[in-house]
């Protein structure tokens, strides 16, 4: 190995004052090794340094020498010392090497499911747990205690890493059961008027039977019952009462309104991303007022892991505010997507027997009554106050 760093000469010799030359190398205290004789040749290899004295040798005793460099580390460094790209690139790998092991490259979260992870992410930023933060920095206890400080929902965390990645397994509070504490005396009385399909009584005393048409406001279970003796007892009325009733719900949209629309003006503006660190590559700014922006970027992809490093291309598009016109069959489609919409959100708990639209038109808008018929739940609870 250390012929192999201090770099090798192999070298033969013949004349006829071959052994005085040979004497003069031993005498001269050249280090001299794996020497032999063949055929009044001399073979060995001298180190690199020692070529000029054994030139000088074979000179003084008028040998013929003829030499050859070893293929060794130090000759490669040698042959290619005025390549100063190959060193700065290999510097370079060196230290990219150094550096991509040394700080944070990917943030896991396990063990979550109620807390969102873009929050758990957030919380550990504050605590300086990011991409590119030199793991030896990270003080893990401590961010461990503080993450389940700053994070409603954890009761644990743990906080690893392996290499460039880091783990933090979290576990979440478990909620103790919602238990009925209130037990305030009440009534259930109907929310809406409606005709009376469906009865369970849980506790309170049935006021209306299926087929009953009440009025909002009626009362559908009774929290005061009395006994054949005449003695009072007050419940937290509790049931089921479901009925069909109508309801009617307009929905309108109108043919002009006031938009911000592309001009059809771009421009493009790219960035080098090194980890949270956005370097433009472009001189200016963007100069619109108002605009629309997408955002699209190609990260550096080694051994199959995605690095956060790459280029950042942000495209915008000029708007401006003009007034839109909308056809009848446009603001249609707009108005029974408000429709579909409403009954996801609002209608979903309940049956819709029948449904009616009629249509309006105005100079200005499009307007859509719908009636509906439905079937659900109707009752609701009222408290009954005690002097």
């Amino acid at each position: 190995m250390r012929n192999q760093l201090r770099g090798c000469i192999k070298i033969n010799a013949s004349g006829k004052k071959l052994y005085t030359f040979i004497n003069k190398i031993h005498s001269g205290r050249i280090y001299c090794f794996g020497q032999y004789c063949r055929k009044d040749t001399f073979y060995a290899e001298i180190y690199r340094h020692d070529l000029k004295k054994v030139q000088e040798f074979a000179e003084e005793c008028g040998v013929e020498l003829k030499h050859y460099e070893c293929e060794t580390i130090s000759s490669k460094l040698i042959r290619y010392r005025k390549r100063i790209g190959i060193f700065i690139g290999a510097a370079i790998a060196a230290v990219s090497v150094w550096y991509f092991s040394s700080v944070v490259m990917t943030i896991e979260v396990q063990g979550n499911s109620d807390v969102s992870e873009s929050v758990i992410l957030a919380a550990l930023e504050e605590l300086d747990i990011k991409q590119g933060t030199f793991i030896n920095d990270i003080d893990f206890k401590y961010c461990e205690n503080e993450l389940r400080i700053m994070v409603d929902g954890i009761s644990w965390a743990g906080i690893r890493h392996t290499g460039n990645r880091v783990v933090v397994e979290v576990t979440e509070i478990v909620e103790s059961p919602e238990m009925l504490r209130d037990r305030q005396p009440c009534n259930v009385v109907a929310a809406k008027s409606a005709q009376i399909t469906y009865t369970s009584v849980y506790d309170g005393q049935l006021m209306r039977i299926v087929g009953d048409y009440v009025i909002a406001g009626d009362m559908l279970i009774s929290g005061v019952i009395e006994d054949g003796a005449g003695h009072v007892t007050k419940h937290h009325a509790m049931g089921k009462i479901t009925g069909i009733y109508e309801e009617t719900v307009t929905f309108a949209e109108n043919y002009k309104s006031e938009q911000y629309l592309p001009t059809g003006n771009t421009t493009n503006e790219k960035y080098l991303r090194l980890f949270n660190v956005r370097i433009p590559l472009f001189i200016g700014k963007n100069k619109y007022s108002s605009y629309t922006s997408d955002k699209k970027e190609n990260r550096l992809v080694v051994l199959g892991r995605e690095l956060p490093i790459g280029i950042e291309n942000e495209e915008y598009t000029e708007t401006r505010l003009k007034d839109k016109e909308y056809t009848d069959s446009e603001l249609e489609e707009k108005i029974m997507e408000k429709i579909y919409l409403y009954e996801k959100n609002f209608l979903s708990e309940q049956t819709i027997i029948l449904r009616e639209i009629e249509q309006e038109k105005t100079d200005e808008s499009l307007i859509y009554n719908v009636r509906y018929k439905l079937e659900g739940d109707i009752g609701i609870q009222k408290e009954i106050f005690l002097k």
